[in-house]
């Protein structure tokens, strides 16, 4: 597998000429930028162009990953040419959340042959239901299948995202490659390390992702209860106080919640994937060193899970845009942590996310927030 990384600024241009050399049908292009870039495309359709054959496939960002470094407005491009490694790539429109289930299943359909191996997917960030289209995923493919992945971001503002197909930068679109045969070697890895706190409270009222009572109280209210002077900043302040979800008392796994809006009509939270109504939520809040060691706990995972992996091997970082809000200044800590921990020579870009999307530790895939997650691809 041959693997070139560059980034783009406005100010500089492209770090590393374009290689049109490494042009095929069997490679990929994969891009993260800033949401400007849907106005502003005229750099990603010279990265379009400059592949004509290859797959591509990106998204829009809460802040670009390039090595151990974490920029704001600017491109971060990996150009993967596979040898013995097929490629297809489809995409699906969603207008609103209720059509995501669909989406997810109408993808896996499309990519599914009996040598797939894994598949790579960028969705709107905004107007997806993440925990309905990993369903939708989950409903075609066999375990054996990797899905991994992301939601696009708009940094702290949730206006507006973009997903990059062959096409250009859209609104709307779930995008997404799939990975065949024996020799491509992929690895997954996702860990939070938040803290949980406060009393854990039972869901009792709520419709898919979004989430009325808890107790029996206004959702809302009570959010804000805990939050005190930081209600005022809702619904960016929610990110740094995720929700820990379970099943039941006993249940083990956990899935984090983030919040993607409010509504102070009906005192509800709009969640970036569902809240099922039964299921027990407890607050959590942000621990520095943990987080940090989540981001190396995750990669450890992923190389676990890749087994040996060749040179040149290439790590896609996607962490939620709330881990980056509460570690400020300390945010490319997790990034150098997660490439520390992974086999020497490896290359790695990603992005801020408003969700990620991973196997929890084998199988199926889920929607994860406030995680940082971790695919390495390469090839034997």
């Amino acid at each position: 597998m041959d693997l070139s990384t560059s980034n783009y600024a406005s100010s500089s241009g492209w770090s590393a000429t374009l290689d049109p050399e490494l042009d095929s049908e069997r490679t990929l292009v994969l891009v993260f930028g800033a949401s400007r870039f849907a106005q502003d495309p005229s750099p990603l359709r010279e990265l379009i162009a400059a592949y004509p054959r290859s797959h591509v496939l990106g998204c829009s960002t809460s802040g670009e990953i390039f090595g151990t470094k974490l920029a704001d407005d600017t491109l971060s491009v990996a150009v993967l040419r596979f040898e013995g490694t097929d490629i297809a790539s489809a995409s699906a429109r969603v207008d609103s959340a209720e059509g995501s289930l669909a989406a997810g299943a109408e993808l896996a359909r499309t990519l599914t042959r009996e040598d797939l191996r894994a598949i790579l997917v960028l969705s709107d960030g905004l107007n997806v239901n993440g925990s309905e289209l990993v369903r939708g995923f989950n409903s075609e493919l066999p375990d054996s299948v990797v899905v991994s992945g992301g939601l696009a971001g708009d940094g702290d503002r949730f206006q507006s995202t973009w997903v990059l197909d062959d096409s250009g930068p859209r609104a709307g679109l779930v995008a997404a490659v799939g990975l065949y045969g024996e020799r491509v070697r992929v690895g997954h890895g996702s860990k939070g390390g938040w803290d949980i706190f406060g009393p854990e409270r039972l869901v009792t009222r709520s419709r898919d992702n979004v989430l009325f009572e808890l107790d029996g109280q206004p959702a809302l209210e009570l959010y804000k209860r805990y939050l005190g002077e930081r209600a005022a900043g809702l619904p960016a302040t929610a990110l740094l106080f995720p929700l820990a979800l379970r099943g039941e008392e006993r249940d083990t796994k956990v899935l984090v919640r983030t919040v993607l809006g409010i509504d102070e009509a009906s005192q509800s939270m709009t969640f970036a994937g569902n809240v099922p109504q039964g299921h027990r939520a407890q607050l959590m809040r942000a621990n520095f060193e943990r987080l940090i060691d989540g981001a190396s706990q995750a990669a450890a995972s992923t190389r676990r899970t890749a087994g040996a992996q060749a040179a040149g091997t290439l790590s896609i970082a996607i962490s939620c845009v709330g881990r980056r809000l509460i570690l400020g200044e300390r945010t490319e800590e997790e990034i150098e942590a997660a490439l520390e921990e992974l086999p020497r020579g490896t290359q790695q870009i990603g992005f801020y996310s408003y969700g990620e999307i991973s196997p929890y530790a084998s199988g199926h895939c889920d929607l994860h927030n406030q995680t940082m997650t971790l695919t390495t691809l390469s090839e034997e």
